[in-house]
C-alpha cells in the first residue's frame, strides 16, 4: 500500500505502465462536478468508479482485495479510515472471480485518507475501505481500476 497526496503522484509514475495515465486522468477531470457512476478510460485494462457515499462504523466494515486490478483511491471529498493488512495475516473466503473481489476476515490497522490523497493497493494489500473517522460523513471518492 501506498498512501500520499495527489500533488505527489508524478513520483509514482514509474512503479507502474498504467500509473502515469491513472494519475493524469484525476488530474484533468472536474473531481468535484463530476457524477457517481463508472468510466471507461482504457476499457478492461482501466476504468473509474466515481463514488459519493457516507462512511460507515468498522463494525460494518468488509474486508477485500483484488487479483486482477490495482486500485488507486483518490479521495476528493470529505476523510474516510479504510483499513489496511497484508493478505497473509487475515483469513480467506472464496475468491469471486467475475467481480475480482477476495473477501477476508480478521484485523488490521486503520489509516485516515484526507481530501487531496490517494492510495495504491496491491493484489497483497487486503483493505476496508468507506470506513468512518470520527463519525459517519459524507465522502467523494475516484477509485481507477489498474488492471495487472
Amino acid at each position: 500500500m501506498i498512501i500520499d497526496r495527489i500533488v505527489n503522484a508524478p513520483l509514482y509514475y514509474s512503479v507502474h505502465p498504467k500509473f502515469k495515465s491513472a494519475f493524469e486522468y484525476i488530474q484533468q477531470i472536474d473531481v468535484d462536478g463530476i457524477p457517481a457512476g463508472r468510466y471507461e478510460i482504457d476499457g478492461e485494462n482501466m476504468y473509474a468508479l466515481v463514488q459519493e457515499y457516507n462512511t460507515k462504523l468498522k463494525e460494518q466494515g468488509i474486508w477485500e482485495a483484488h487479483r486482477r486490478y490495482i486500485d488507486l483511491q483518490y479521495v476528493v471529498q470529505g476523510a474516510e479510515g479504510i483499513g489496511y493488512s497484508n493478505i497473509t495475516h487475515l483469513q480467506q473466503d472464496e475468491y469471486q472471480a467475475s467481480k475480482d473481489f477476495l473477501p477476508l476476515h480478521g484485523k488490521g490497522d486503520l489509516v485516515t485518507v484526507h481530501s487531496g490523497s490517494f492510495v495504491l493497493l496491491f493484489p497483497e494489500d487486503a483493505h476496508m475501505p468507506g470506513m468512518a473517522v470520527d463519525a459517519s460523513a459524507p465522502v467523494k471518492k475516484v477509485v481507477i481500476k489498474i488492471a495487472i
